[in-house]
């Protein structure tokens, strides 16, 4: 948010944005078409970023997912790690029922919890591991620092940080190309689901600020899209990820 030139303008505006995105987007009517939509839009590309770091969670045993959609990462993550337990949190009631069904006979490790990501409160036992894909988008910076500082503390020491985006390089590629995508996206999904947000949020200064550390990346598609492994352990959580 830019700085106003008087403080009183800057708390008038930072009122009005608080209001309008207090909302939570409404993506039940989403639910059944999510994955068709996905895969009409970016072929299997937004699948491989949601799994680009998947043979590395089989040691964590604790989990919450925000926003996870239809479920698909969810219920990959619970057969590959027979031994994780997972929260999944979304605000959309028909998305959490799609996740159940694909998590299917994993079920039993599975609690579902239909709640705004910015008002949830974890529990007292702590996550290994947080995982957010193409949910960020959903948020403005400041939400996003909030929701960094409350899972650093829910978070042990050695939890990873799961994270897939959408993202605007720098260069001709990002003005030209990945620029309007993200463009015509939010304004799509605004239209669908009554999503108030319409630019990235700086999650990596977020998650810097809340004392998480990039560990790795990988970008696909002339780094419109992210994949990234954030560690609560960072040493230095400024420093960028290694690609």
């Amino acid at each position: 948010m830019r700085v106003a030139a008087h403080s009183v303008a800057h708390s008038e505006k930072a009122q009005s944005d608080s209001k309008r995105n207090t909302q939570a987007a409404n993506f039940n009517r989403l639910a059944r078409l999510y994955r068709w939509m996905e895969y009409a839009s970016f072929g299997p590309w937004l699948w491989w970023c949601r799994r680009a770091f998947l043979d590395e969670l089989c040691e964590c045993r604790r989990g919450v997912v925000l926003g996870d959609g239809d479920g698909r990462f969810t219920a990959r993550l619970l057969a590959a790690n027979p031994q994780i337990e997972i929260d999944a949190v979304d605000a959309s009631e028909a998305m959490l029922r799609a996740l159940v069904e694909r998590a299917a006979k994993h079920t039993g490790r599975v609690r579902t919890v239909c709640a705004d990501a910015r008002a949830w409160r974890p529990d007292a036992r702590p996550y290994d591991l947080i995982v957010t894909h193409f949910f960020l988008d959903c948020l403005t910076t400041e939400e996003v620092r909030a929701l960094a500082v409350k899972l650093h503390a829910a978070a042990d020491k050695e939890a990873r940080w799961v994270v897939s985006e959408f993202a605007e390089p720098e260069g001709w590629f990002g003005r030209f190309v990945a620029r309007p995508v993200v463009w015509m996206l939010y304004h799509a999904f605004g239209l669908l689901t009554g999503l108030q947000v319409r630019e990235l949020p700086d999650y990596r200064a977020a998650f810097g600020a809340a004392g998480f550390g990039c560990v790795k990346k990988r970008a696909w598609l002339g780094g419109l899209l992210v994949s990234e492994l954030w560690s609560g352990c960072s040493k230095d959580p400024s420093r960028g990820c290694d690609i």
